[in-house]
């Protein structure tokens, strides 16, 4: 900083006792009353007149003189304050209010004289534009201002020489606030923080003084009292009131805190009453802990909580003792499971209870990271326990049936909104899922009967939870169902470009012509890719195909032949169905049913009754499919059987004394009906599919690391497939084999592996 300063003679003698007057005044305002403003405005002229004095600056003579002035009024105050004795708060605290402001404002009444101290100043005159310099040498190693100077006074003079008289009052005054006595709360506010304020010019150790003389002793006799008042309390109380009644401390302590001391000194406060109260008791909790949780006193393990959770010990035994409890509960809601519906019971148990416990941590716990990582892994336990429990063994299965019973088309209506709140219920449950690729499995054969029978209660749905399978597990693990919907609107194409077709090859001229009329029966197809749709035709069946369709199976091949060159088309009968008017009764009736069934009923055109072995001779269907096939057409009455028992002399003839209050309707077959041993076949097919996937991944691993650790290579492989399906570390080492044999692989002595292939 650069200023201008024009000196000129002074006498100090002269100016010093006015100035002191002033200075005196402005130290002691209760006695000497306010300076007025040109009074005040006088003085600061005749401080700069005697630090611009020549031929010498009085400068460095005022600053001693005024250092000698606040050390003597310090001294003076300071036998007052002796002298008081057990009034000794009132008037430290009466004198450290009006010397502080003083000294405040002496700072800025002695500007010119701080700036000097400060550092040097370059001064230039104006007249003959020479440069000054001035400097002050004192005694001290590093001159401070004025402001600083009185409080380093009052601090050496005042404080260090009383501040265990002090110290020792302060906490007399807080243990009588503790135990309810009144006290004036303003003077240990402003004793207390006299502490800290006579340091406020520092630039580092701000807090030395009120850390090492008053804090580490407050904090001292603060962990003593609580310690007293732990012991006496526990020896009285159960658990639960204890952890009442120290919350009840804890939050006294953090008001008194807030109250008297430094903001810095609030958490150190609360840390010391938690250890006495909590930590050293700890093991009492621990004991009441499990007991709590399953008497579920909420409330009870809200306050062990809030007393743990801030300690070095932390909240993990609750953590750990309130996952076991879930784990237990929900196992045991599972195992009870019984009835028709188990899919929607399983998934809305397991739905509840993860509720139920997720409100229960929200509300008690916080909303902890912690407990709802506990939550997570109750569920993991619970969805996918193989061992003992039935109903999680079969999760996958009941998933994707609990999925399928909100897609399928039923007498229940649902709202869309209604039916997406209910699948994101079953995606909650599918998070959890180990096995995921079951799911998929099930959930894909299900999909086609839906997709192939029309039986998808809406589109929107259909895709919206195969959007949410997509964001938790990739797209690889839904690119078959994607293919799925992208099969059945290709077929749609095809079917308006096949009605095109049969157009440009009919000589009539009619317009407006419909597939009826071209080919004698509106016929509809569904094209589907082989590898994107878990069926297949029945090779143990051989079919012979009635010849009102046998037209229409030409004229398509025909068309699709000319559409793509090199394709193979595969009739899968058993997936077809259709409907057939019976127009022999009194009234006409039109009936849904299967291909299978529609071919055993149109040869009664021709028959009256035949026997079971003509049937199969003229379907060229084998015993076990026809006597599956031709049971539901005898139990709705449309046909007679002479046994009650089907064998090949079983005589089967027409009903035509049949009668429904319903004139459409769909025959239902036990095709729908998943068997214990389909289960067990789409099991097996997943399990092939695993391994061919890990080899993949493996082989994906190696050629981008050429050489890897046997150990690495096993935790890459599961970190890669763990969201499609937990391996086996046996299954993994089997499939590490496998490539080895075929040469994508070779083992090395040092237990590495090198990719070869």
């Amino acid at each position: 900083m650069v200023s201008t300063i024009k000196p000129k003679q002074v006498n100090f003698n002269d100016l010093w006792p006015i100035v002191l007057t002033t200075v005196r005044s402005v130290i002691n305002m209760s006695r000497y009353g306010h300076t007025d403003q040109l009074t005040w405005q006088n003085r600061f002229s005749d401080i700069y007149d005697m630090c611009a004095a020549t031929p010498d600056s009085y400068a460095e003579k005022l600053y001693e003189e005024t250092t000698k002035f606040l050390e003597d009024h310090c001294i003076s105050m300071k036998k007052d304050i002796v002298e008081s004795e057990q009034n000794m708060l009132n008037i430290y605290v009466k004198y450290w209010t009006e010397y502080k402001m003083g000294a405040e404002h002496l700072n800025s009444l002695y500007t010119c004289l701080n700036n000097l101290i400060v550092k040097k100043h370059l001064v230039t005159e104006p007249e003959n534009n020479m440069i000054l310099e001035y400097t002050i040498e004192l005694n001290d190693q590093s001159p401070v201002e004025i402001g600083e100077m009185a409080l380093d006074c009052w601090t050496k003079i005042i404080i260090e020489p009383l501040k265990d008289r002090l110290v020792k009052l302060l906490l007399e005054q807080i243990y009588l606030d503790r135990i309810g006595e009144c006290v004036n709360q303003t003077i240990i506010k402003n004793v207390i923080i006299s502490f800290v304020d006579v340091y406020q010019y520092r630039k580092i150790n701000t807090l030395e003084l009120y850390e090492n003389s008053f804090e580490s002793h407050f904090l001292q006799t603060t962990g003593e009292y609580y310690r007293e008042e732990g012991n006496h309390h526990l020896a009285k109380l159960n658990c639960i009131q204890y952890m009442k009644k120290i919350l009840l401390f804890i939050d006294d302590e953090e008001f008194r805190s807030r109250k008297f001391l430094n903001p810095t000194s609030y958490i150190k406060v609360n840390n010391e009453c938690l250890q006495r109260l909590v930590c050293d008791h700890y093991d009492t909790l621990k004991n009441e802990c499990n007991e709590l949780i399953l008497q579920q006193d909420f409330d009870a393990l809200q306050n062990m909580y809030k007393l743990l959770k801030p300690t070095h010990i932390g909240t993990n035994y609750m953590v750990e003792q309130l996952q076991a409890n879930i784990t237990y509960i929900g196992n045991e809601k599972i195992q009870s499971l019984k009835g028709e519906n188990l899919p929607t019971l399983f998934v809305e148990t397991l739905l509840e209870l993860h509720t139920k416990y997720l409100n229960i941590i929200r509300e008690t716990f916080a909303n902890d990271p912690d407990f709802i990582s506990s939550l997570d892994k109750a569920c993991t336990i619970i969805v996918n326990m193989k061992n003992g429990n039935c109903l999680s063994a079969k999760a996958p299965e009941l998933l994707a049936h609990y999925c399928d019973n909100l897609l399928r088309k039923s007498s229940k209506t649902l709202t869309e909104n209604e039916i997406e709140e209910k699948l994101l219920h079953g995606i909650t449950i599918f998070n959890y899922l180990e096995d995921k690729d079951y799911f998929q499995r099930f959930y894909q054969k299900m999909l086609a009967r839906r997709l192939i029978n029309q039986q998808s209660t809406s589109m929107d749905a259909e895709e919206f939870i195969v959007t949410k399978l997509k964001e938790i597990c990739g797209y690889e693990f839904t690119a078959k169902l994607a293919r799925m919907f992208q099969d059945m609107k290709v077929s749609n194409d095809l079917y308006i470009k096949f009605l095109d077709y049969l157009k440009s090859e009919s000589s009539s001229n009619v317009q407006n012509q419909t597939m009826t009329n071209l080919i004698g029966l509106d016929f509809n197809i569904y094209v589907l890719q082989a590898n994107s749709w878990p069926i297949a035709q029945l090779t143990t069946n051989t079919f012979l195909i009635p010849q009102p369709l046998e037209k229409p199976l030409h004229l398509f091949e025909a068309f699709y032949n000319k559409q793509y060159n090199g394709r193979k088309l595969c009739w899968i009968y058993n997936l077809s169905n259709g409907e057939i008017r019976m127009s022999h009764l009194d009234r006409s009736y039109v009936v849904t049913m299967c291909t299978y069934q529609m071919a055993i009923l149109l040869i009664f055109n021709q028959h009256d009754k035949l026997t079971l072995h003509e049937i199969a001779e003229s379907t060229k269907l084998n015993m076990k499919e026809l006597e599956k096939q031709i049971l539901p057409l005898i139990e709705n009455k449309f046909l007679l059987n002479n046994t009650n028992n089907l064998t090949s002399k079983s005589i089967i003839s027409i009903n035509f004394e049949y009668k429904s209050k319903r004139t459409k309707f769909k025959i239902s077959t036990t095709i729908h009906k998943e068997t214990r041993q389909d289960s067990e076949i789409s099991q097996k097919i997943v399990d092939d599919d695993r391994k061919f996937y890990l080899q993949a991944i493996i082989v994906r691993i190696m050629k981008s690391r050429k050489i890897l650790k046997h150990n690495l290579l096993i935790e890459e492989v599961i970190t890669q497939s763990k969201l499609r399906f937990i391996p086996s570390i046996h299954l993994i080492k089997k499939c590490i084999e496998i490539l080895i044999d075929k040469q994508y692989l070779e083992r090395n002595l040092t237990d590495e592996y090198t990719y070869i292939a």
